[in-house]
């Protein structure tokens, strides 16, 4: 007969693990690691920030201590100077887990630009990873996106409605070159972002054949050396501002999208002008830009790309920083899983940060 003095033993049962919504709270300078005591891309300056890229909305000067990719804190440096781009300046190596405060961060490849990661943020037994900025699609100048397992996805949605399904790179690459051969004394100014768009469509168009010397406005270049001191070969690239006029007759001539449209493009002699961006997809937006040659890519993940992103990582959970999000957390529902709009503010299209 049991002894009815003594309580029952029982199994031991694992205690839950915590929602990651209890941990990861979304705040003015940014998405907040609570226990960790870390920020992700803060917005402004704090004690600890961990960067997932180098682009303008989300990597800011100031911040005591960064944690990002080697990459990541070399472009910081460049952009911004070696003091402004954090007082202790922390490289992790991908997949490498660094424990800040019973947090476990590791960085994981994004495919975004060079350097670029998500973060993947594990805490007693709850994992959620988030994106930063990213892509899907094959680039030659950087790490190809790494699905990663978790509870919840923190997910962009730049390019968040359907309308927006990027075509091939290399076609568009042709679509330039084309042009070229219509317009064989014109030169053709292109648009494109200097962290990550220029040195992509350098790297594209050297895949393609072209091998003669591609002009640089100047805000570009030291991005451009960079990328080639960190192993990314761009090939012959010459200043534009010194170069003389009939050198560019018939060049490639890359420049910020907003020198494109300034008296610094004067220079050039009926040029077409060319813009790389997946807004290219909106022709009012290229009409209203005096945009002649539309080149439709994007660095972003399109609608299918998001949506199969939302498959690969199995989360029953997905967060949205910024972007269309009605449009994906509407479909977010007809796939089954949970969506959040997080509505972060500060976070968007690069052209606005250049």
């Amino acid at each position: 007969m049991a002894d009815l003095a003594k309580p029952a033993i029982r199994p031991h049962l694992p205690a839950m693990p915590p929602h990651p919504e209890t941990w990861l709270h979304p705040r003015p300078e940014g998405l907040h690691c609570v226990p960790g005591d870390f920020f992700i891309d803060p917005t402004r300056a704090v004690d600890r920030a961990v960067i997932t890229h180098g682009h303008a909305d989300h990597a800011r000067p100031g911040h005591r201590h960064v944690l990002a990719s080697a990459e990541t804190l070399a472009i910081m440096r460049v952009r911004m100077g070696e003091a402004r781009a954090g007082a202790a300046q922390q490289a992790a190596a991908p997949g490498e887990i660094v424990r800040i405060n019973g947090v476990g961060v590791s960085l994981i490849p994004a495919g975004h630009v060079l350097g670029s990661c998500q973060v993947v943020l594990d805490y007693e037994g709850s994992r959620a990873v988030v994106s930063g900025d990213y892509k899907r699609r094959r680039d030659p100048t950087c790490a190809p996106f790494v699905p990663v397992n978790c509870d919840v996805f923190v997910t962009e949605a730049t390019f968040g409605l359907p309308v927006f399904r990027h075509p091939d790179a290399a076609a568009e690459i042709a679509k330039l070159l084309h042009s070229m051969t219509i317009f064989p004394t014109r030169a053709h100014l292109v648009g494109a972002y200097g962290l990550g768009k220029a040195q992509r469509l350098i790297a594209l168009l050297r895949e393609a054949g072209y091998d003669a010397p591609i002009y640089l406005h100047g805000a570009l270049q030291k991005l451009c050396d960079l990328y080639e001191t960190l192993g990314v070969p761009l090939g012959d690239l010459r200043p534009a501002t010194v170069a003389d006029k009939d050198a560019l007759k018939g060049a490639i001539v890359l420049a910020p999208p907003s020198a494109v449209a300034d008296r610094w493009a004067r220079r050039l002699d009926d040029p077409v002008v060319a813009v790389a961006s997946g807004w290219m997809r909106v022709r009012q937006r290229a009409k209203a830009s005096g945009v002649e040659l539309p080149l439709v890519i994007s660095d972003h993940a399109d609608w299918d790309e998001l949506l199969a992103t939302v498959e690969d990582v199995a989360a029953p959970e997905i967060w949205v920083t910024h972007g269309a999000e009605a449009a994906l957390l509407r479909q977010l529902s007809l796939m089954g899983r949970r969506g959040r709009a997080l509505s972060l503010i500060g976070y968007g299209d690069e052209a606005e940060q250049e």
